[in-house]
């Protein structure tokens, strides 16, 4: 295939998906242009849609160049995966938190504030986190494209909670997400290392919204993120 995503969108139902059930994928061929195409996706599980997606693809090509700046971190060599947190801290923390901790991942995951993971204190609502699959992966660009979509929710929404001492106390809030887009700027790897950069501008009305910037180590601009997820205080 000569091209690459450009922008996708999803926007889950409120339903939620059953992973022992088939889905059936429903396909619009919304565009098919000289440099882009657009297609338009309806997932459909029992008789009802779990989710809709909207994608553009574009032709490579050359134009204007400018990008953010990444921001000042540690390396992530020098940091400690989620899984090795757990094992320091896990006899402090929730029991929800600790099994979340201790799930084994197929990617490596080094939060640069890790103490947002293990305290329930109110701090502001930003994060960064380091994250790279933990084998090598083959050269095709669809599969890392295709693995940077699965993992570019991750710990997104959750920015959300850190202004409202939340965070490790997940068992108190129903979260789902609800909106969600990103765009790919530049090729990427997602076996070598990728800091995710989140912020939350906003929660009201029972729902957050969350954005991030994705970079690689040497401060390549490789995808922006955004999503708005429900997070509803359980009775």
């Amino acid at each position: 295939m000569d091209r690459y995503w450009a922008r996708r969108w999803l926007r889950p139902a409120a339903q939620r998906g059953d992973v022992a059930a088939p889905i059936v994928y429903e396909v619009d061929r919304a565009r098919d242009g000289g440099s882009f195409s657009a297609r338009r996706v309806v997932a459909i599980q029992h008789g009802a849609q779990i989710f809709n997606m909207s994608a553009s693809f574009q032709v490579p090509e050359d134009g204007l160049e400018h990008q953010a700046s990444m921001p000042p971190v540690p390396d992530p060599e020098s940091l400690l995966d989620l899984f090795d947190l757990a094992k320091e801290s896990g006899a402090e923390l929730p029991e929800r938190m600790r099994r979340f901790l201790n799930y084994r991942r197929p990617f490596l995951v080094k939060p640069v504030q890790p103490d947002q993971f293990l305290n329930v204190g109110r701090v502001e609502p930003v994060k960064q986190v380091w994250m790279k699959a933990i084998d090598r992966l083959p050269e095709d660009e669809f599969i890392h494209h295709a693995l940077f979509a699965y993992i570019s929710d991750y710990e997104l929404i959750g920015t959300a909670t850190l202004p409202h001492g939340m965070h490790a106390k997940r068992g108190q809030l129903q979260m789902a997400s609800l909106d969600h887009a990103m765009w790919f700027h530049r090729p990427l790897r997602v076996d070598e290392w990728l800091l995710f950069d989140l912020e939350s501008p906003n929660a009201s009305g029972a729902r957050g919204l969350a954005r991030g910037q994705v970079f690689t180590r040497e401060g390549r601009l490789v995808g922006s993120l955004a999503q708005e997820g429900l997070i509803r205080l359980r009775s």
